[in-house]
């Protein structure tokens, strides 16, 4: 399967057991609850998958169950993200063989790198397998990549051939969609704010952590945008800017995996324990989130007729 040029695409969450080992089964159930509600493809093992709690074995099986149950059907994308060039390239190795479709690419975190630093770890990524690669800025938990830096990747490195961008900053929107003017690649907003601006601005899509749980809201504010119908992908982004401000109030990868338990796929405990006020603020966010899934009538697909 080609790359992706555009789209939907789900950054699953990771459910745990009670030890945090990822549970298959759950995993499977959540894959299944993003199909069925016409996501365009998934993402394995990206931020909202918390991937630094997992093993380079686990985030191999993972990626081999998705790539299994898509059967070719739709495109499975694979974060290969960690800290060394060594577990990132044994991690791409093992993706692709899998049978992944596209390596996502983040950079190494934990450390301070300067960009000539970022431009070679990508580069030898890329160099390491034959299949389609994006390059994903993270600056929140990663070394972050200027603009500049990701406009000559995508330019000079064969294979890399789109990026996903979670920066949430506005200023990259026009830069990198006119720098396709020189070399054509797909552009993927992973900050949901940004959504409908993006897509303004002349973005491929979207990979997105809330459609981990919403996936019909995600696919409302793009399909209204690019059926020309501005005014309705305004009204739904904003909608969806209702559930970005309750999602922030506690880690991102919490939110997420609340709502997704709240649409009735359990996905275990978190990583790290809640105290006692922030387990009360997560039984408050998945009793809004399931009072709000009902009242937008979240198991529709025309999610829109619902915005009142």
């Amino acid at each position: 399967m080609d790359s992706p040029r555009s789209g939907v695409f789900a950054a699953l969450a990771t459910p745990i057991d009670s030890r945090g080992r990822p549970d298959e089964p759950a995993f499977v159930r959540a894959v299944e609850f993003v199909l069925e509600r016409g996501i365009d493809g998934v993402v394995i093992g990206g931020g909202t998958a918390e991937y630094p709690h997992f093993t380079i074995e686990e985030r191999s099986a993972l990626i081999s169950l998705a790539v299994r149950r898509m059967r070719g059907e739709r495109p499975v994308i694979a974060s290969i993200g960690t800290s060394s060039i060594h577990s990132t390239v044994q991690l791409a190795r093992c993706a692709a063989d899998s049978g992944a479709d596209v390596l996502l690419i983040p950079m190494p975190h934990f450390f301070r790198y300067e960009q000539e630093d970022l431009i070679s770890f990508c580069e030898t990524v890329c160099r390491a397998v034959t299949i389609p690669c994006w390059l994903y800025n993270l600056p929140s938990f990663t070394a972050g990549v200027t603009v500049e830096s990701a406009i000559q990747l995508l330019h000079s490195v064969p294979n890399l051939v789109g990026m996903k961008d979670s920066s949430g900053d506005r200023s990259h929107l026009q830069p990198l969609a006119q720098a396709r003017a020189q070399r054509e690649y797909a552009v993927f907003v992973g900050d949901d704010s940004l959504l409908f601006d993006a897509l303004s601005a002349g973005w491929n899509g979207v990979v997105s952590g809330i459609a981990c749980f919403a996936p019909e809201l995600i696919r409302a504010v793009f399909d209204a945008h690019q059926s020309g119908d501005v005014a309705l992908a305004r009204r739904c982004q904003d909608v969806l800017d209702e559930v970005i401000e309750q999602i922030v109030q506690l880690p991102i990868p919490w939110g997420v995996r609340i709502g997704l338990a709240a649409r009735g796929v359990a996905n275990g405990p978190m990583h790290v324990p809640p105290s006692a006020r922030r387990a009360k603020q997560t039984e408050e966010l998945g009793a809004w989130l399931a009072a709000w899934a009902e009242k937008r009538g979240m198991d529709l697909r025309d999610v829109w007729k619902n915005l009142d």
